[in-house]
């Protein structure tokens, strides 16, 4: 367990000791499972968070008390990795914005405020909104129809950009240089509906770049940068609030594992998103979303 008197090799033999009918917990395979999913799916727009709900379900380590609500925090806490990942992609960026907040860097100073005001929205609502997610959309249907949802407004988008695209002279997108507050806080409104798990905060604020009229591959630029503070918000608050529950369930090796697995697999998922979606868009992942969602609905209705 993460802490406690005793060694490691006691504290397993104890609590296999005390029931050996029950998991000890989150094994270093599952974990290595959950750190892929997590890093492939994070920063596209498919739910990280709905697909590593659906690998839950599916791996259902033990049945304890207290342990689905761990690994549920665990789902949320895994995204250091990712963060982490990001942030050594996005360093000159994320330096600027430092020194944008000393006023050492105009340009910086103005793309940290956008973020801010995206982050805005997310931060008022989500605490509020936490355990009512938790208990009621943490399933195979809400995930189902937010996947099914997601990629009729996905389609739409991409539809709807490349017809703008054609009709801008070379150079008229934005970049973000270009983004204006009320540009930002849109796209922070947009990621709010991704609370719903299956939805992808992803896929909400790069459809949000679009609909401001940012650049394909600034759309996506955006929504990273913007998971940084998102992301790093959420886990910290979950890794707070759930603590206890997961220290009791879950083993520090594991945890720390699967966060760096995440971290390896999300520096490739991102390297090769934004080349994609300036080349292709994003009409691959909505056909990926629909099929998800039916599939889902196939197997937890037979």
């Amino acid at each position: 367990m993460w802490f406690g008197n005793g060694s490691f090799a006691q504290n397993r033999s104890e609590s296999f000791q005390t029931d050996s009918n029950q998991s000890l917990g989150m094994s270093y395979s599952d974990a290595t499972i959950y750190g892929l999913v997590e890093g492939i799916t994070e920063f596209l727009p498919i739910s990280s968070t709905g697909h590593l709900i659906l690998v839950s379900e599916a791996l259902k380590e033990s049945e304890k008390a207290g342990y689905e609500e761990a690994i549920n925090a665990y789902l949320i806490v895994i995204q250091a990795g990712a963060i982490l990942a990001v942030a050594l992609i996005y360093r000159k960026e994320l330096w600027s914005i430092a020194l944008g907040m000393l006023g050492l860097d105009p340009r910086g100073k103005r793309l940290g405020f956008n973020l801010f005001l995206a982050f805005l929205p997310a931060a008022l609502v989500g605490p509020f909104l936490d355990d009512l997610i938790e208990s009621m959309l943490f399933g195979l249907l809400p995930i189902a129809f937010a996947l099914f949802a997601g990629s009729l407004l996905m389609g739409w988008a991409e539809s709807r950009k490349k017809r703008q695209t054609s009709d801008y002279s070379m150079g008229n997108e934005k970049t973000l240089d270009d983004l204006t507050w009320t540009n930002s806080l849109f796209i922070g409104i947009m990621q709010c509906v991704a609370m719903w798990p299956g939805t992808s905060r992803s896929m909400m604020t790069i459809v949000g770049g679009y609909f401001v009229g940012l650049e394909r591959a600034k759309a996506a630029e955006f929504s990273f940068l913007l998971g940084l503070i998102t992301l790093s918000a959420a886990a910290g608050y979950k890794s707070l609030t759930k603590w206890e529950v997961m220290s009791a369930n879950l083993e520090l090796g594991p945890v720390l594992c699967g966060c760096f697995v995440a971290g390896m697999s999300a520096a490739l998922s991102v390297f090769w998103l934004v080349g994609y979606l300036t080349r292709r868009g994003l009409g691959l992942f909505v056909w990926y979303r629909m099929i998800l969602s039916f599939l889902i609905l196939y197997f937890y209705f037979t």
